[in-house]
Order: structure tokens, then C-alpha cells, then sequence
């Protein structure tokens, strides 16, 4: 429980989680290293990036004090990889028992997806120590996290799907532990077209709307 407490509070610091979703991988470790710049604090790799566990592996080594997780994560066979590789915490679309049975086993945080009240019960039931509210602007934006928080105000949640540099900050003022956000943080054809400085005045950009900072 204190380690699960601890990731806890490392992605409340955080505030934002990059969630890193490329089919190049070399993109994928570019947009790492320049949100690594800019001072973000936790990073998602998700397993369809090609290579995920060693890119996960690899920013480990990097970047020790930046707290790196595992996206997309399905089943124990993608789960023990991932976590072979380092990753502190695994994140799922939704929760699935076969991966769920890996992580926990190895005392490592879950964070499994939901979009009902229901889902959100049953996986801080379960052992879930974040529970991902996804597809967070599908399901009713930050209205809907705040109508959560009311009913589970112990259950950390973090909004991911949809969130982006406008509403990120909503979401963290109606009670999320942090955001989760895509496109905005691996801005893909900055870096496909070789053009480093646009990509970190874009991270910046996105990282600024939601009060970041690297104090």
C-alpha cells in the first residue's frame, strides 16, 4: 500500500501524463526526450509502439526520477513484459483480469479504465489504485468527473481520452490526480518533418494551459 500511495503522489505532482502512442518508435523516444525537457514528471508508453518494453526500459535508465508506466496493456503476456522492463505503473483501457492478476501480484500500481460508477466500484474493489476514467470527454467531460468525485471522493481518478490543453485544467479542479493527454504532448508531424523546435514550442504550449511547471 505505501508504494501504491507513493505513485499516487508522484503523478499528483505530475499533474499530467503524457500518454505516448506512435507506430515509429524513434518519434516516440524523440517526443519522451523533449517532454523529459520540459520537466514532465510522468510518461505512458503504450504497447503499440513498436519495441514498448524497451523504450520503457530505456527511459527507466534516462530518466530515474520521471515515473514511467505501461499504456494499452491487455493481457499477462503484454503485462509481464512491461513490467520485465521497469515500468512503474500499467494502464488498461479497461480492466482486464489477465493482466490485473500480473501487476497486482507483483505489487505494482493498476490503473484499469471506466466509464460508469459501476466500473469505478469494482476496480477500486479490486485493487485498482487509479482508477482512468475513459473516454473522459465521450463520457461527459469534467461535469462527469465532478458527479464522480462526489459519490468517490477516495478514489484516485485520472481523465484520459479527449483531454486536451483547453480542458485539462477543468478536469484537475473537479478533483482528478492528473490528466492523461495524447496528441497535444507527441506533436507527431513536428517531429515526423524533422523539426525539433516547433515540437517543443508545442509541448510547452499544451504543458502551460494546465499551470505546468517544473519547479
Amino acid at each position: 500500500m505505501k508504494a501504491a500511495m507513493n505513485m499516487v503522489d508522484r503523478l499528483r505532482a505530475a499533474r499530467v501524463v503524457p500518454v505516448i502512442r506512435h507506430g515509429d518508435a524513434r518519434i516516440a523516444r524523440q517526443a519522451c526526450d523533449l517532454l523529459a525537457e520540459a520537466g514532465i514528471r510522468a510518461l505512458e508508453i503504450t504497447t503499440t509502439v513498436p519495441g514498448a518494453a524497451d523504450l520503457i526500459a530505456d527511459l527507466r535508465k534516462a530518466y530515474p526520477d520521471i515515473a514511467t508506466g505501461a499504456g494499452t496493456v491487455f493481457d499477462a503476456e503484454q503485462a509481464r513484459a512491461v513490467l520485465d522492463a521497469g515500468a512503474e505503473f500499467v494502464v488498461s483501457p479497461c480492466w482486464s483480469e489477465a493482466a490485473a492478476e500480473v501487476v497486482l501480484a507483483a505489487k505494482t500500481p493498476y490503473l484499469p479504465g471506466a466509464m460508469t460508477p459501476g466500473e469505478v466500484l469494482h476496480h477500486a474493489n479490486a485493487g485498482a489504485q487509479v482508477v482512468k476514467i475513459f473516454p473522459a470527454d465521450a463520457a461527459g467531460g469534467a461535469g462527469f468527473l465532478k458527479a464522480l468525485k462526489s459519490v468517490f471522493p477516495e478514489v484516485a481518478l485520472m481523465p484520459t481520452g479527449g483531454v486536451s490543453p483547453q480542458t485539462a485544467q477543468s478536469y484537475l479542479d473537479a478533483g482528478a490526480v492528473c490528466v492523461g493527454m495524447g496528441g497535444n504532448l507527441l506533436p507527431a508531424r513536428a517531429l515526423e518533418a524533422d523539426d525539433t523546435a516547433l515540437a517543443r514550442s508545442q509541448i510547452k504550449a499544451a504543458l502551460a494551459a494546465v499551470s505546468f511547471h517544473n519547479s
